[in-house]
């Protein structure tokens, strides 16, 4: 199984840099798969996105036969990023990190006066951990919040998010939950993802998901990883890009079978 590790920069070539820094590998040396281009937003100001890579690392040592998968920034963003799922599960027992209350009641506050102009009775709870704050909204018209296949949603948690953290001076990654849609979109993605990947390898085609924002093509990419028969990569320009899950020659499954 190989492990993977994550580098972002202002652009791919910045971080194929800061991988390649880190790593101490040549550009011809790194393998990599691109998951987003990042979006340079409105004057550099709005909607700034960076770039992400995901490195494969096959000669790496393996310690307890689990793959992982860590963030890294460049020298841009020299703050490590978000630990995911994986490495929480092997540091559970890192201690949350003390998140500015301030910060978390003006997002609160936002968020709250956003709902009162879209619905009404919606209530949020918040909730922290290593990775992320959790605005979870409960009540309202969750159908008119989420909006059509969450655009509303991602709308409203980039606006909370941005005035999150313009009063913080720490980097806090904000979520926004309804009534466990992203449990709910998480788990369908989740099948879909599975779905393709056995098409892929039953007729040797690439099967493609349009139109994805960089959180669902995570979760897919996260979900087909360890698939031996199948790899992932994101096509297009722009935030909402191609998913493509290629299937495996059986050259590549045989290499992948013999590290």
């Amino acid at each position: 199984m190989e492990p993977f590790i994550e580098f972002e920069g202002k652009n791919v070539d910045k971080a194929v840099t800061a991988a390649c820094e880190k790593l101490n590998l040549s550009k011809d040396d790194l393998k990599y798969d691109v998951l987003s281009n990042g979006s340079s937003g409105i004057f550099g100001l709005v909607g700034v996105k960076k770039a992400r890579i995901r490195v494969s690392m096959p000669n790496s040592p393996k310690k307890g036969g689990r793959s992982k998968t860590i963030s890294f920034q460049d020298d841009a963003g020299s703050t490590r990023d978000g630990i995911q799922s994986l490495v929480d599960e092997a540091f559970d027992d890192t201690p949350i990190p003390a998140y500015p209350e301030e910060a978390l009641q003006l997002g609160k506050q936002a968020l709250q006066k956003i709902l009162d102009l879209i619905t009404t009775d919606a209530q949020i709870s918040v909730k922290t951990n290593l990775e992320r704050v959790l605005f979870d909204v409960a009540g309202g018209d969750s159908g008119v919040i989420i909006g059509k296949r969450g655009q509303n949603l991602e709308a409203i948690q980039y606006l909370v998010d941005k005035i999150v953290n313009k009063c913080s001076d720490q980097r806090i990654r904000i979520q926004i939950d309804v009534e466990g849609y992203l449990k709910t979109r998480r788990e369908s993605l989740n099948k879909l993802a599975a779905r393709l990947a056995e098409k892929a390898k039953r007729t040797g085609k690439p099967s493609t998901i349009n139109q994805m924002n960089a959180q669902d093509r995570r979760i897919v990419h996260l979900a087909l990883k360890n698939d031996k028969g199948v790899r992932t990569q994101s096509v297009g320009e722009g935030y909402y890009r191609k998913l493509i899950i290629f299937p495996k020659k059986k050259s590549d499954k045989k290499k992948s079978a013999s590290r």
